[in-house]
Order: structure tokens, then C-alpha cells, then sequence
């Protein structure tokens, strides 16, 4: 285990945005944040990265709890909508994330070619189009040293074929250890690239486990139905 979360909630006022939030995340897995609109995807992740503080819980990993401070040793967080630097162009991103976030310049050109950023290493990130900040965003987060990534909304803004190929970059990092924590909208694309899911509805966890594993506890709670993908079960348990 790479990481665990225990019991982290978070309010606003009123709105209890996180309920007792427990999870695990592994080594070198694809791990899929589902849920809707106002699940709290979002408000986890900065919870999780230390952007913003949790009002209780912890992040354990080799068996201590870790201050907000200690996080960015594990956590590099990639958020959505975002164009930080906006008058540097693309290359210059990617080798301030190599030279003063201590990230892997020997991955620099295998990003820069899995993400098609070749035509874009000269263009400032403010001019980029929402799909070609996305590819900017995601190579900045791959070259970091981190050994778990938080993405939020890694597909926003990409075309079906951008997808996939950025779903195959992501993997082939996987395979070599890196985990990837990706919070995604769309539960048919979280079905198609993660290994395992947290299940996220109303600030509170309904779920965790492979589609098999998540199904055998919808099953469990209506045996008369059998359920055969992720958004039937993810309706059921929510």
C-alpha cells in the first residue's frame, strides 16, 4: 500500500463537503475517483495534496500520519482548468518542472511524444486551446518525481482519440510503478482505463474495489439482479 486515507471529512459552512472519508490507494495502479457534480472529487484531491486543510482525518503511509507539508514527498497534484504560466510557452514548463521541481528529465522527450506536445514546446500556455492545456498539464505532471500523481479530470477537453492515446501514456507510466489517481466525471471513462475505483456520492464513500468486487457488494444488497458494469453499479450503491 502506498498511501491510506482515514476518516478525512471537510466542511464549508453548512455543507459538509467530505464524511468520513476511507480509502487506500496501491504501488503503481490506475485508480478511478467517480462520482457527480458535487461529489467532492475536487475538494478530496486538495484535501489529499494539502492545498486545502481537511477539518479531520489523516494520510498514513509507512505507517505514520503525514502533515500537509510532508505530502508533496508522495503527492503531485494536477488540477483541471488551470494555466499556470500563463506567458512561458510549453517547453519552458516542462524544464522548470525538471530543474526546480526535481522531475525526471530523462522522461522529458518520451512525454513530450506521448502527448503530441512537440507543435506546442514553443507556444506561452495562455494561448493553448482547453484539450492542448489539458496535454500540458498532464506532461508537467509525468515528469515530476512524486510517486503518486492526482489528476483531476485527466480527459476534459480531449477528443476521443486524444483520449485514448493519453489513457495508453498514462498506463505505460502505471506499469512502471507511478500511480495514477485520476478523478473523472464520466464513469464510462473511468471504466475503460482504471483498475480500481473509490465511489464518491455526497461527500461520503460508497464504495471501493475492482468493477467485480464493487458488483459482488451491489449483488449483496439486491441479490435478485446481477450487475455487469460500472454504472449499474455505481447506481446501486448510491
Amino acid at each position: 500500500m502506498l498511501f491510506e486515507v482515514n476518516g478525512l471529512s471537510k466542511r464549508f459552512g453548512q455543507i459538509a463537503a467530505l464524511s468520513d472519508v476511507s480509502f487506500h490507494v496501491r504501488p503503481g495502479e490506475l485508480l478511478g475517483l467517480i462520482g457527480p457534480n458535487g461529489a467532492g472529487k475536487s475538494t478530496l484531491f486538495e484535501c489529499l495534496a494539502g492545498v486545502m486543510p481537511s477539518d479531520t482525518g489523516a494520510i498514513r503511509a509507512g505507517g505514520r500520519a503525514l502533515a500537509s507539508r510532508e505530502r508533496s514527498s508522495i503527492l503531485f497534484y494536477v488540477p483541471d482548468g488551470i494555466a499556470p504560466w500563463p506567458a512561458q510557452a510549453v517547453g519552458w514548463a516542462l524544464d522548470f518542472t525538471v530543474g526546480f521541481l526535481r522531475g525526471r528529465a530523462d522522461l522529458r522527450d518520451e512525454v513530450v511524444d506521448q502527448l503530441a506536445l512537440a507543435p506546442l514546446l514553443d507556444q506561452p500556455i495562455g494561448t493553448l486551446s482547453k484539450g492542448q492545456r489539458k496535454r500540458a498539464l498532464l506532461g508537467i505532471g509525468l515528469l515530476t518525481h512524486q510517486p503518486a500523481l492526482l489528476i483531476d479530470e485527466p480527459f476534459d477537453g480531449l477528443d476521443l482519440r486524444q483520449a485514448r492515446d493519453i489513457a495508453a501514456a498514462l498506463r505505460a507510466h502505471a506499469a512502471r510503478g507511478r500511480t495514477l489517481f485520476l478523478s473523472i466525471h464520466q464513469i464510462s471513462d473511468a471504466a475503460r482505463f482504471c483498475d480500481r475505483f473509490v465511489l464518491l456520492s455526497g461527500g461520503r464513500v460508497c464504495g471501493e474495489g475492482t468493477v467485480t468486487e464493487l458488483a459482488a457488494v451491489a449483488a449483496a444488497h439486491d441479490n435478485s439482479k446481477t450487475y455487469d458494469n460500472l454504472e449499474e453499479v455505481f447506481l446501486a450503491l448510491t
